[in-house]
């Protein structure tokens, strides 16, 4: 019985957490969206070639999250890591 038990208690643990996870990465897409929105706000002096770059990386960003997915969570915070990369790096 007391193995049972167990094997519940963290068949019960993992579900909880897995929508916990899908939370976080949806929180950190739409932060990193707002991060670029920022940056591209915020940077005069940026090129219109990298300009568009981060426009295009937002558009494909937020179709992914759009997607209401793991994969799309994922695929959108890809993006937008390479998008603040690039800002930066401009």
């Amino acid at each position: 019985m007391n193995y049972a038990v167990r094997i519940g208690l963290l068949l019960t643990a993992a579900l909880l957490a897995t929508p916990a996870l899908a939370s976080n990465e949806d929180n950190l897409c739409q932060m990193n969206l707002q991060k670029v929105r920022d940056a591209q706000a915020t940077n005069p002096n940026m090129s219109a070639q990298v300009k568009s770059e981060l426009d295009s990386y937002i558009n494909r960003a937020q179709a992914a999250h759009e997607r209401h997915s793991d994969d799309g969570a994922r695929e959108c915070i890809s993006l937008t890591s390479q998008a603040l990369q690039r800002a930066q790096s401009n």
